[in-house]
């Protein structure tokens, strides 16, 4: 598990500001991002302004049961487990031989980003290593680490408890006890989560990826300017759940569509009422269009496609120009760039296999996954969308014996299908294009592939 050049830098950036999490190895550096750490972090606290959240966070962050610099004793044996369990020779011979391989009658081009972001590793290892750390205590997490079911079990295996959710929006904490360990995902934690578990009698281990932390930090800066957080991002979803809560004033925004009505709304006005009820779960409690859109700044879920964020951000800027003039746009509207490299780079590098899917002759591209996971399913969006036939799954087991593929639409609905066509011929291969989102490790993609393999070599030997 290594590193690329620039994210060694982004790990020393990391080691000067405190955030150590563990040794990065050898195999992720071939291709994991760098993070540009925002230095707001650091910033003192004023005495002459109220105490914000971001201010209470960082209080939270230096007591001695808060922890997020991982565990040195047992990181050894976590590294190992983790190549284990995650590392593939498949992949590794993919990306030694240009990142094409012909095995079976299957001719596989796998994407040139893919797979593990630093910040998922760094969320792994961080919980693998609080559970050795801890033996004997109980172990609790308040979601799922990371949008990947093999992770996931494993968390189970080791006997994590997944904290209950009861409602929308609504968790049980009444199994945490007195003394237990707490660890927050690489999504990140409610305010009021941490608020909760900061008065408990628990050690605390934040995973949280930095680049969330990036976002965190962007809407503070909207607060000290008095500006609404216009969020491109799933309201339901946890990350955008953690962000708005360290949010006064805020509208989340899905795509494009929903951008547009806020720019209207800005622009021209209008049904103040119809427009409360379309986003009533996706505003800030006492949200009010008319007052509360003239002065907005943008950051988005780290997940979400990131040409989208960008036109979502020339659109409210360009509105805010027409309604207030260009000389006064700078007080109205703000925008940072919050969508992490590895969405970023894997996005891109999805984007080339599609322009060069004609050329390559693809039947096909397989996205490898969660589910549940954000950045996998915008990966899924960049080939459908220019019309390439392509499937999302999230394990293996989507391929089935019988040339059929189970997997999840753009719509979100979990559809089967035949898979591959003209799979009989001896004489022709299938050539296929391979992603895998941001949580889904190596492993994942070798199964994937094996199946296809096998399936390709039982079907023309018949």
């Amino acid at each position: 598990m290594k590193f690329s050049t620039r994210s060694v830098m982004a790990f020393a950036a990391l080691i000067t500001t405190g955030t150590t999490a563990f040794t990065p190895s050898h195999h992720t550096l071939q291709r994991t991002t760098a993070l540009r750490m925002s230095t707001v972090e650091e910033t003192p606290v004023e005495k002459s302004r109220p105490v914000r959240k971001k201010d209470k966070r960082l209080q939270y962050m230096k007591t001695d049961t808060f922890h997020r610099r991982g565990f040195k004793e047992v990181r050894e044996g976590v590294e190992k487990s983790m190549s284990e369990q995650f590392e593939s020779e498949l992949v590794d011979e993919l990306k030694s031989n240009n990142f094409v391989i012909n095995k079976d009658g299957v001719k596989v081009h796998l994407a040139k980003d893919f797979g593990f972001c630093w910040g998922v590793e760094r969320s792994i290892a961080l919980a693998y290593e609080a559970v050795e750390h801890f033996p004997g205590k109980k172990v609790h997490i308040t979601n799922e680490l990371i949008h990947n079911p093999e992770v996931n079990d494993k968390l189970h295996d080791m006997d994590v408890q997944f904290i209950e959710k009861i409602g929308e929006g609504k968790k049980d904490f009444s199994k945490v006890g007195d003394g237990d360990v707490v660890i927050l995902p690489a999504f990140g934690a409610s305010f009021e989560e941490m608020t909760l578990f900061d008065s408990k009698n628990v050690d605390i281990v934040d995973t949280t990826c930095p680049w969330v932390s990036k976002v965190w930090n962007t809407v503070d800066q909207h607060q000290r300017k008095g500006l609404t957080s216009v969020i491109h991002g799933k309201y339901a979803h946890e990350e955008t759940v953690a962000t708005v809560s360290f949010c006064e004033d805020y509208i989340c925004v899905k795509d494009m569509k929903e951008a547009q009505m806020v720019a209207d709304y800005i622009s021209k006005g209008g049904d103040k009422e119809a427009f409360l009820k379309y986003f009533e779960k996706a505003i800030s409690e006492g949200f009010d269009p008319d007052t509360m859109l003239d002065k907005v700044g943008l950051a988005n879920q780290t997940t979400m496609y990131k040409k989208e964020t960008r036109a979502i951000g020339q659109m409210m800027q360009k509105v805010m120009i027409e309604k207030f003039g260009p000389v006064n746009t700078k007080e109205h509207y703000l925008e940072f760039d919050t969508i992490c490299d590895a969405t970023q780079e894997r996005q891109d590098a999805i984007h080339d296999l599609v322009e060069n899917a004609d050329e390559l002759k693809l039947d096909f591209i397989l996205v490898v996954g969660g589910w549940d996971s954000s950045n996998t399913a915008h990966l899924l969006e960049i080939p459908q969308k220019a019309n390439v036939r392509s499937f999302h799954i999230n394990k293996a087991d989507c391929i089935g014996a019988d040339n059929t593929i189970t997997h999840r639409t753009m719509a979100g609905e979990i559809v089967t299908e035949k898979f591959m066509f003209d799979i009989e011929d001896k004489d022709k291969d299938v050539v296929m294009g391979v992603t895998s989102g941001a949580s889904t490790p190596d492993a994942a993609v070798q199964d994937s592939l094996s199946s296809i393999f096998l399936l390709k070599k039982m079907s023309s030997s018949d």
